[in-house]
Formats: structure tokens, sequence, C-alpha cells
């Protein structure tokens, strides 16, 4: 038994990783489409984490499937780090880390900085974010949650200031007046 937020966890055999593991992806992708549609990102949400059933994500999914957590943490404490991330977010451009790179030569900086995302990304992060939370908060869920996520992370974000800023406002738009209202914003003045 594995304990996790205060709960004693059975161990599961390799069918009920498959299938938490495969019903999981599945639920965020349609939850995904479903606000990418809401945005107008049709082929986006169609699109949406489609590396996730290749087999360099999905077989170290099942591995590491716990159910109330990503198992790329589970699989980044295992094994140093998560191979199943890196695949991801190297093919994903609604991940800002797939927009990490060196700055031009015009700059002096050696260090890595993020690139501006456009907007259609940045729209299709936001997406994920509250289908993420979603999916992990269950019926705890509210319109707080992906904020709450993104604030306890910031500092470590290698993101560009710009796709930040557009993140954050949409994020804090969404926290203080809920989806409806971010949604119509976005459609009529991010998109």
């Amino acid at each position: 038994m594995e304990e996790g937020f205060g709960v004693k966890k059975k161990e599961m055999n390799w069918l009920e990783r498959f299938k938490g593991h495969l019903s999981t992806i599945n639920h965020h992708k349609i939850m995904v489409m479903k606000y990418c549609f809401k945005a107008g990102l049709y082929k986006q949400g169609f699109l949406h984490d489609l590396s996730k059933y290749t087999p360099s994500e999905f077989i170290p999914g099942v591995r590491y499937y716990q159910g109330y957590r990503s198992p790329n943490n589970a699989q980044r404490e295992a094994e140093g780090c998560s191979t199943a991330w890196l695949h991801h977010k190297g093919r994903n451009k609604h991940h800002y880390e797939y927009w990490i790179d060196y700055p031009s030569q015009e700059t002096d900086s050696k260090k890595l900085a993020g690139m501006k995302m456009p907007e259609k990304y940045v729209v299709e992060m936001f997406c994920d974010r509250i289908a993420a939370s979603r999916t992990y908060n269950k019926e705890k869920y509210t319109d707080k949650d992906p904020l709450n996520y993104y604030l306890r992370g910031k500092g470590h974000y290698v993101m560009h200031p710009d796709t930040e800023r557009l993140l954050y406002r949409l994020l804090v738009m969404l926290a203080q007046h809920g989806e409806e209202y971010t949604f119509r914003y976005i459609r009529k003045k991010v998109l």
C-alpha cells in the first residue's frame, strides 16, 4: 500500500494501470478538445496530446500510473527524469518548454530563454491547464485551481514575458470571472 494525500492507495496490477491511464488521458484529451472548441481552435482540439498515445509516452504512463497525480512525476522520482515528459514537451507546441531556445546572436546571453509563443498555443496551454486541474481535482475543482497551480511554479518558468503575461491574464480572468467570460474574451480579443 502506498500513501497519497493522506489516503491509502492499493497496489494496482498492470491491467488496472493500463485502463486507468488510458481513461485519464482520454478524459483529459476530450476536455481539452471541448475547451479548444470553445476558443475556436478546432484543429488544435482534435490534435491535442496525440503523442500521449505513442509508446514513448504511453508505456511509462501505464507503468507509473497512480490515479491521483501525473505519472511523469512518479517516473521522475523513480528514474531521475521523466522520459515520457521529455518526449511530450518536445512535440507539443502548447507547452512553453517546447519554445525554450538560445536567444538570437544579437544578444550576448548564452543562457536558455523562452521564445514568444503564438497566441493560439498560449490559449491551448490555458485550456490544457483547466483540463488538468479538473482531471486531478475532480469534484473539488474551482476556477481558481489553474491559477493556483501556475502561482506555485512562478519563478521557475523559462517563459517569454509576453507569453507569461497572456497566460497569467487568462488565468486571473478565469479565477475572477469564470469560463464563459474568459472564453468570450479569448474569441474576441486574443484570437
